[in-house]
């Protein structure tokens, strides 16, 4: 399993994402406090649950450091904890879908003219344009060079 992604952490804990990433903040909330999986009589193994990087995280969602050593104690739980780590798996499929900002964006125009409206920016989801056609082509004055002309060749 890949590690939760620093920047991922810190966007989420700053409120990133607008809705959907408060919905993942809180999953993850919970998903650490949910106590260690033992097999069988087992001693739960002596690492951090990542709670007290959670809130660490939370109450300073700009420290880079406590985004990192978050990161580092969700990799260790999940590395001693399958169940811990099957629930991170999928929640870290799900967190990466919010949008955080953290993209790049490079729009190019070019080509000639355009008959249309020219949108540009990022992740843009039902648009709806009612534009007229483009306008006819130009007759052709059948001179040589011309492609009609051409064509009769």
């Amino acid at each position: 399993m890949d590690p939760v992604s620093v920047g991922l952490l810190a966007a989420l804990a700053g409120g990133a994402g607008g809705e959907a990433g408060r919905q993942a903040w809180a999953g993850l909330s919970a998903l650490v406090r949910r106590p260690f999986r033992r097999n069988g009589g087992e001693q739960a193994p002596v690492v951090s649950s990542g709670e007290p990087e959670l809130v660490a995280l939370t109450a300073d969602p700009g420290a880079q450091g406590r985004a990192q050593a978050l990161s580092t104690a969700l990799a260790v739980r999940a590395a001693v904890d399958e169940d811990f780590r099957t629930h991170l798996a999928a929640w870290q499929e799900q967190a990466t879908l919010v949008r955080t900002g953290d993209g790049a964006v490079t729009n190019t125009v070019s080509g000639g003219t355009q008959n249309g409206p020219v949108v540009q920016g990022r992740d843009f989801s039902n648009l709806t344009f009612t534009t007229p056609p483009p306008p006819p082509a130009p007759p052709s004055s059948g001179a040589p060079g011309d492609s009609a002309a051409d064509s009769t060749r």
